[in-house]
């Protein structure tokens, strides 16, 4: 329990000393000299205590208060009392603050706090990625002073929070973000910052996505109506229109049928489980195949075909998809080299990795479209694309199945020079890498 001071108590004391010193003089004559000495005595005690206070309160760095006579002890338990329940409160505080922080450094936007005229009292760390602001140099800035977006100004000018804004990154035009002004506390506001970039780009890819389908689809839908508007139904036109007629309209109808099926294939491929690397994938034995099928395809073109072949290298995979990543890049060499090309395809073991590469001495592609040839419908060349009977799915198709089996597709073209397209599967995936023995090729040719 803590003691109380009664101011009774001590005016009964001063005045019990004063008696006692007048009693002590008055034998003498002098009790106003003692009552006097006593006061000089009770004014330096009072002083040295004063003394003792400011020295531990402002120039000690002990906790434990000093000694002190009479009630002046009391005081300074009092003191240290209340510095005690102080500090006590103060680490309940930074403990509070500290979770706050904490938790508001692990939320996935960007927060901001702001006081009601857009002073910043504290900001996360990924505010200070997105936005670009400084902690704790910015703090008591105004946010529409760092945030150089006239959008925003606009945003906090009109309080019409009800709505969250989308602004672009200073320095960096790819980058959306959205804006969110949570009001909160007494006249504190709440800035919640996300990056939506991918979410856009992915809403962006789905309308690309169905308008390219639509467009696909509805060229040779066009074609179909418009010979059967032309036919007449109680009679067959002339034979050499009908021949041509059914020459076209069975292209058309193929067609939409080849971009059904890589659609169908693409999907199967995004929407199929994770693969189980456990089934043996004879690719000597599919690249034999596909050199009858390179041959049939390369009637027209005439382009010189060469495959080196390692008839041993076997891998464990999914064998329909990897036959279809394989066959995509073969017949885009074929399709879209011009007339008389070379072109060779390899499958060789390269340091325990299987290493494929179709190379082609084409017109090449520029690097800007280079790094866009894997995305769904994307092409170089509309018209050439068209002409050759492409969907743009192809080397998406193919991006998906090396992704699923651990690989990637490498792209190195040069306008004038070809272009070559790689990949390489995993040691893990490759079957007899403990194999020391010499392994055989086997190399034959296309014309």
């Amino acid at each position: 329990m803590r003691p109380q001071l009664s101011k009774g108590k001590i005016f009964a004391k001063v005045l019990l000393f004063y008696a006692l010193a007048g009693l002590l003089g008055w034998p003498f004559g002098q009790s106003t000299l003692f009552m006097l000495l006593l006061s000089l005595f009770l004014l330096a005690s009072n002083y040295k205590h004063l003394f003792l206070i400011t020295k531990w309160l402002w120039h000690d760095r002990k906790l434990t208060p000093p000694e002190g006579k009479g009630f002046w002890q009391q005081i300074f338990d009092g003191i240290y009392y209340q510095q005690r329940r102080e500090r006590k409160k103060r680490k309940e505080l930074r403990n509070l603050v500290r979770r706050f922080r904490d938790g508001a450094e692990a939320l996935p936007e960007a927060v901001v706090v702001l006081t009601s005229d857009w002073a910043i009292v504290w900001c996360n760390k990924l505010a200070q990625m997105l936005v670009g602001l400084r902690w704790p140099s910015d703090e008591g800035q105004r946010i529409d002073n760092l945030v150089r977006n006239p959008e925003f100004k606009n945003f906090l000018k009109q309080k019409q929070f009800q709505q969250p804004l989308e602004i672009s990154a200073s320095g960096s035009s790819n980058l959306v973000l959205e804006c969110k002004m949570m009001p909160y506390g007494s006249e504190q506001y709440l800035l919640i910052i996300r990056d939506i970039t991918q979410l856009k780009q992915l809403e962006q890819i789905r309308k690309d996505f169905v308008a390219n389908v639509s467009h696909e689809l509805r060229t040779p839908l066009t074609v179909l109506q418009g010979y059967l508007e032309v036919i007449d139904a109680e009679r067959l036109p002339e034979p050499a229109m009908w021949q041509k007629a059914h020459t076209v309209m069975l292209e058309q109808t193929k067609r939409m049928d080849g971009l059904v099926q890589q659609l169908l294939t693409l999907s199967r491929i995004e929407a199929s489980a994770r693969v189980q690397f456990d089934e043996e994938v004879d690719v000597p034995a599919m690249l034999m195949s596909l050199e009858q099928e390179a041959q049939a395809l390369n009637r027209e073109k005439q382009h010189s075909i060469s495959f080196s072949i390692d008839p041993d290298l076997k891998i464990t995979g999914v064998t329909e998809e990897l036959r279809s990543a394989f066959s995509n890049l073969v017949t885009n060499a074929i399709k879209y080299t011009p007339d008389g090309g070379e072109i060779s395809v390899s499958w060789q073991r390269q340091h325990q990795r299987a290493v494929f590469a179709v190379n082609d001495n084409g017109e090449g592609i520029a690097p800007h479209h280079v790094k866009r040839l894997t995305e769904r419908f994307y092409r170089v060349d509309q018209a050439r694309a068209r002409n050759t009977g492409g969907t743009g799915l192809g080397l998406a198709i193919v991006k998906h199945v090396l992704s699923r089996h651990n690989s990637q597709l490498m792209i190195f073209s040069e306008p004038g020079r070809g272009s070559s397209f790689s990949f390489s599967i995993p040691a893990e995936l490759v079957l007899g890498n403990s194999k020391t023995a010499p392994l055989k090729k086997a190399k034959f040719k296309v014309k």
